[in-house]
């Protein structure tokens, strides 16, 4: 049974669209970003943990409710993972986030880890793993790497738009490992961009680098 689900809600839908666009702004484009973002959290995270509480309402007290009590560590794979964090921070009601970053050579489109902030130790914890756009998967595949050598119960991915043959590579090194997406794009072009995709994710969201 495949792991991976494409979400496909037409509100979804409809944010994709107009992220792809190339006359979206930069504001727009984060705000989309924020948008899809908390609505994949809110697909991905339907059996968090709840426990009892007690709570007094405006006309009955002592009633008897839940509460989210599981904490998510949420893993934006930097820089464009960050443009999500927010949304799911705001969605998903106990977050903790640790940042890790990789840097992609151009050339051999591989990726080195200039910073890596994950605990010692996830033993039993949830982690969601952020990155808009997963391309050849290689990044992905070596952040699931660290987040699993540390012992975490369970690693969900979103992303906004991944391309099919990316996708591919990353079922395969990581099977158990669950993905949500709101898009699966065809092929990569010369460069490892995705094709038709959005163009680069980072960019549209902060600037390019100097």
């Amino acid at each position: 049974m495949s792991l991976v689900r494409v979400v496909e809600h037409p509100v979804l839908v409809h944010r994709v669209t107009a992220l792809r666009e190339a006359q979206t702004d930069r504001d727009t484009f984060r705000q989309l970003v924020s948008e899809i973002s908390g609505l994949l959290a809110y697909e991905a995270l339907d059996d968090l943990g709840l426990g009892p509480v007690v709570i007094d309402t405006p006309v009955q007290a002592g009633v008897q409710a839940r509460r989210v009590v599981e904490s998510v560590l949420v893993v934006p794979i930097l820089r464009a993972g960050l443009g999500m964090v927010q949304a799911i921070s705001e969605m998903v009601p106990l977050t903790e986030v640790a940042h890790v970053g990789l840097r992609r050579d151009e050339e051999t489109l591989r990726s080195a880890v200039y910073l890596n902030r994950l605990p010692k130790d996830l033993t039993g914890r949830r982690v969601v793993v952020c990155d808009p756009m997963v391309a050849t998967g290689g990044s992905l595949i070596q952040v699931c790497d660290l987040v699993l050598e540390r012992g975490a119960r369970q690693v969900i991915v979103l992303c906004i738009i991944a391309s099919a043959p990316g996708l591919a590579t990353f079922v395969a090194a990581h099977p158990g490992v669950q993905v949500l997406c709101a898009a699966v794009d065809p092929e990569l072009n010369e460069v490892g961009y995705i094709v038709p995709g959005l163009g680069d994710a980072g960019d549209r969201l902060f600037g390019p680098p100097d």
